[in-house]
């Protein structure tokens, strides 16, 4: 296929693209800035300058491509985690997930692109009641009232939107592997990650490299819906944070009581680390015949961080 990747330059696009080339496809990828072109162009992809916020651009840069299927990917998360003040750390994020999104189902109606595949998220959103492990059945949490509320708006679009159109919206769970946890890890180490209360909050992991593996196959099978793409063991935070400080050779994370979090880091951190539900990848192994190379963060963590 000719594949237009949307976001070619980040964090999963360049686990993306030098797959999707591998499996024979023709890809073009786009950047925000020109000088980024050359990355992109070194893992085999046709590069492009595209505005995802910018509707002429999107569609002049999709049309020059011609593809056979799109993937947006197209993120903004820089900088140390800020999640005492998500909603800003997330701004320009969430106008691509609304905003970019619109962009490229707009320009894939108007030049005949039969499929779409999405970035979503599926972490420790799943909606805080019942079990601590949710399906593709359970939307994300809303977040009403919390800084983290137009994030999961956000996501719900792109879920919403990409799902209408006949494409796939893909849960990645929390990223790990090459570039994707760097932050946490600096973090850890200078023990400013704490456990809050219990640790009780579960989160689902996924590894970079899997991530990719999932999306090549929800093009190839041009799957339709939403897809939890997580690894296999969704843990709580008493168990996964202690075992990425030991793997950093980091001492282990303070310990800190509920007030005093929702006080220090707000209560988003609070939610994520008490409340939070995690996902099952058991309809992407189903229907998409994914399996994790690494199917736990457990071993994951030792292998990156070991």
């Amino acid at each position: 296929m000719r594949v237009f990747v949307a976001g070619g330059a980040g964090t999963l696009g360049r686990r993306l693209v030098p797959l999707l080339v591998a499996r024979g496809h023709e890809v073009t990828a786009t950047t925000r800035s020109a000088a980024r072109l050359g990355e992109v162009e070194r893992l085999g992809a046709r590069g492009v300058v595209m505005d995802g916020l910018d509707a002429m651009s999107v569609g002049e840069a999709v049309a020059l491509a011609r593809p056979d299927a799109i993937v947006h990917q197209m993120t903004a998360i820089t900088g140390p985690p800020d999640i005492r003040r998500i909603d800003r750390w997330f701004a320009t994020t969430n106008r691509l997930r609304t905003e970019g999104t619109d962009h490229l189902l707009a320009a894939a109606e108007a030049t005949g692109v039969p499929h779409v595949v999405a970035q979503s998220y599926g972490a420790w959103n799943g909606p805080r009641e019942g079990g601590w492990v949710k399906t593709e059945e359970d939307p994300p949490d809303p977040m009403t009232g919390t800084p983290a509320e137009p994030v999961m708006a956000a996501v719900r679009h792109v879920e919403d939107a990409v799902t209408k159109a006949g494409g796939a919206a893909l849960r990645y769970g929390a990223f790990y592997g090459a570039g994707a946890t760097g932050d946490q890890v600096a973090l850890v180490r200078k023990r400013r990650f704490p456990l809050v209360g219990k640790g009780t909050g579960h989160c689902s992991w996924i590894h970079v490299d899997d991530a990719a593996s999932a999306t090549a196959l929800a093009l190839e099978r041009r799957a339709r819906g939403v897809y939890d793409i997580v690894d296999d063991d969704p843990a709580p935070a008493a168990e996964w944070l202690p075992h990425l400080a030991a793997c950093a050779g980091a001492e282990p994370p303070l310990r800190v009581p509920v007030w005093l979090a929702r006080l220090l880091a707000g209560e988003v951190a609070v939610v994520m680390m008490t409340e939070g539900r995690g996902f099952s990848n058991a309809r992407a192994k189903r229907e998409l015949g994914w399996e994790p190379a690494h199917p736990s963060w457990r071993e994951g963590f030792e292998k990156e961080l070991g």
